[in-house]
């Protein structure tokens, strides 16, 4: 599985990015994770608002931080 975090590095990215981290640890769910900083290649998500989640290839979340309960979902729906 590889998730991206897109967020140029707001504090709500960065939160964001901690929180995925901490979930995929806990789910024990086999992924790469990495942070896309790019603004260019962010706009090419199509996402107007950061921070913003892509799992696989496809943008899950936008313009928000959810909650461990709704990230551990997201997740473990998109394994």
């Amino acid at each position: 599985m590889e998730i991206k975090v897109l967020g140029t590095g707001c504090p709500k990215c960065k939160t964001l990015e901690q929180a995925v981290r901490l979930a995929v640890e806990e789910l024990g769910v086999d992924a790469a994770v990495t942070k896309e900083e790019d603004i260019v290649k962010i706009m090419s998500y199509g996402i107007m608002h950061t921070p913003g989640l892509v799992i696989d290839g496809k943008v899950v979340l936008s313009g928000r931080v959810p909650s461990a309960k709704d990230l551990k979902e997201l997740i473990a729906k998109h394994q």
